[in-house]
């Protein structure tokens, strides 16, 4: 499925939306360059699942959980990940096939140990259509 967005706040609406009909046990990966809007997709995605406390990217933590919404939400931004190890370390494992919802920013940096199953979201800037289109691709695996 592709969606093309002209503003910012169509960009959130489409992760609330993605929120609002995640299920425990999803994984969604987000993947885009700097400045494309995956943060601005992800504080849809939790506004989505019931989430009211500020969410920024956890650049320099990994990984940042939310509790408060309908279901647990862990959002990682693994872009300063050297090697799975770290990930290991960290115990990935126990977000991805915990009981709440996952979403992985630069998950190309870790695809090697993504689940079997998980929900791709692609967000891509055509400068030639305006300074806030973006180009939303999403995929399932």
């Amino acid at each position: 499925m592709v969606t093309e967005t002209y503003q910012e706040k169509e960009t959130y609406e489409l992760g609330r939306r993605m929120g609002e009909k995640a299920q425990a046990g999803q994984v969604f990966t987000l993947i885009g360059d700097l400045g494309v809007g995956k943060t601005v997709f992800t504080k849809g995605f939790a506004a989505g699942l019931g989430v009211t406390e500020p969410v920024s990217s956890p650049t320099f933590t990994i990984v940042q959980v939310y509790e408060e919404g309908r279901l647990p939400f862990y959002h990682f931004d693994v872009y300063r990940i050297g090697d799975v190890e770290e990930m290991e370390e960290i115990g990935y494992e126990d977000y991805i096939y915990g009981d709440g919802v996952c979403l992985i920013e630069w998950a190309d940096l870790i695809r090697e140990i993504l689940p079997e199953h998980y929900t791709e979201v692609t967000i891509e800037k055509e400068a030639e259509k305006g300074f806030d289109y973006r180009r939303i691709s999403i995929c399932e695996y």
